[in-house]
C-alpha cells in the first residue's frame, strides 16, 4: 500500500515558535494560538489538544462520507469527544494514546458501529496513527 500523495487538495502552513511555551499562527492569519505545556495553569493551548480538535474534526468528516456512501441521514448533531493521552513508554519514550468517543445519535446502534467503523478505515488521521498510536474508538 502506498501512502505517497498523487494529488495534493490542501496544504496546511504554520509558523512556530517556542515550543510548548511560544506561539504558533497560520499563514491564513486563522489561528493564532498561545503554547503552554499541559498542567502548567499558564494560559495557553498545547499540542495534544490541537490534535485532538483536528483528529475529531477529520473523523466526522469521515463519518460524513460514509454515511453518504451508506445512503444513511447523518444527524446534524453528531460528535466526536477527542481524548489525547501524552505519556511514557516502558522503555521511556514520550508516546500519544487516543480515545474516541463517536456519538451518533438517533441511529441504531449497529449502523453507528458502522459508519464509526467505515470512518476508522477512511480518516486521514486514523489511517496515520494505525499501527503507531493506540487509539480506542467507542460508539456511546
Amino acid at each position: 500500500m502506498s501512502t505517497a500523495l498523487e494529488t495534493v487538495l490542501y496544504t496546511a502552513k504554520t509558523h512556530t515558535v517556542g515550543g510548548r511555551t511560544g506561539t504558533g499562527k497560520s499563514s491564513d492569519g486563522e489561528l493564532d494560538v498561545t503554547f503552554s505545556s499541559p498542567g502548567s495553569g499558564k494560559p495557553g493551548t498545547n499540542p495534544e489538544q490541537l490534535f485532538a480538535l483536528g483528529y475529531s474534526a477529520c473523523f466526522i468528516g469521515a463519518i460524513q462520507v460514509a454515511a453518504g456512501m451508506m445512503k444513511i441521514k447523518l444527524p446534524e448533531d453528531t460528535s466526536v469527544d477527542a481524548e489525547v493521552d501524552l505519556g511514557k513508554t516502558s522503555g521511556g519514550d514520550f508516546q500519544l494514546a487516543v480515545r474516541l468517543n463517536v456519538n451518533i445519535p438517533g441511529l441504531e446502534d449497529g449502523v453507528k458501529r458502522e459508519l464509526a467503523e467505515a470512518a476508522h478505515q477512511m480518516c486521514p488521521y486514523s489511517r496515520m496513527t494505525r499501527g503507531h498510536v493506540s487509539v480506542d474508538l467507542k460508539v456511546v
